[in-house]
């Protein structure tokens, strides 16, 4: 879904989701098909793995644990017969990731849709909240909401010990596709004391040329391991660009910045050292 919904779960409602939807708790059996990669991997850790049924072929961790969930497809190409063959009371998805209409489509059939869209790493605090009153591992997600709020003052204490840089994060090739300051990969990132650029852009994930203005104000360069794998040629190419010249190029791993739910809490503290390093080098 690339449209917008109102409204994002809180720890003071914590069973409306991020369409407004306002959750019951779980009753009888309790059946989940989810279509986030970084979401499932919360389900297992909050203790719900027995009653997940379904999953993207991109959701990969816990991969034991997962090793015996059915596939349905993709995040953008979800397979909905398989979908509605597993019968699931519950399905996960999230505006940014999953189609609007694949979403409206398995609704009809779907007793419980449960949106999610954290734009901060702040919000994970919500999601946990969310996923325990509805599920009712009120006590696993309390356990998750310490240790997150713990990885990101570690975070913070970091970013406030040096200057603030101005960074382009790229998550594409071909085209060249950047990061607006809307998204919750740029509120990790200033987290961090990394301010993405550009300022201001038309679409959450801008395509670039690569030849704007503004690369003049880039201190450095970020290329992530997801959800296009850059690799040391990419590095190359970059720091061959006019605009980008002797600019820093960095490879790093995508998951630190992009993935929320419970891999955020060990994200952010590798976010905090990664910052460290790059500083000292």
């Amino acid at each position: 879904m690339t449209h917008r919904l109102p409204g994002r779960a809180s720890p003071e409602s914590p069973l409306v989701d991020a369409a407004g939807t306002r959750h019951a708790p779980a009753t009888g059996r309790v059946r989940i098909v989810s279509l986030v990669p970084s979401l499932t991997e919360l389900v297992c850790e909050l203790g719900l793995g027995a009653k997940l049924v379904g999953r993207t072929g991109f959701c990969v961790h816990p991969r034991e644990a997962l090793r015996h969930v059915p596939k349905v497809g993709g995040t953008k190409d979800v397979k909905i017969d398989r979908v509605r063959a597993l019968s699931p009371t519950h399905l996960i998805v999230n505006i940014d990731e999953n189609r609007r209409e694949d979403v409206a489509q398995m609704a009809t059939f779907v007793p419980h849709v449960i949106v999610t869209h954290p734009l901060r790493p702040e919000d994970n605090l919500a999601l946990y909240a969310l996923f325990g009153a509805i599920f009712g591992c009120e006590r696993q997600a309390l356990r998750l909401a310490a240790l997150a709020r713990e990885s990101l003052g570690a975070l913070h204490e970091v970013a406030a010990r040096l200057a603030r840089q101005r960074v382009l994060y790229l998550v594409w090739r071909d085209p060249w596709i950047g990061i607006a300051r809307d998204t919750y990969i740029s509120a990790t990132m200033a987290a961090a004391g990394w301010d993405s650029l550009p300022e201001a852009a038309d679409a959450r994930y801008p395509v670039l040329r690569l030849d704007e203005p503004w690369l003049g104000q880039v201190e450095r360069v970020l290329l992530p391991s997801e959800p296009y794998r850059f690799r040391a040629r990419d590095v190359a190419d970059i720091a061959r660009m006019d605009r980008l010249a002797g600019k820093p190029v960095e490879l790093i791993d995508g998951e630190m910045t992009s993935w929320y739910g419970s891999r955020a809490i060990a994200g952010l503290r590798d976010l905090a050292r990664l910052r460290e390093r790059l500083a000292i080098g």
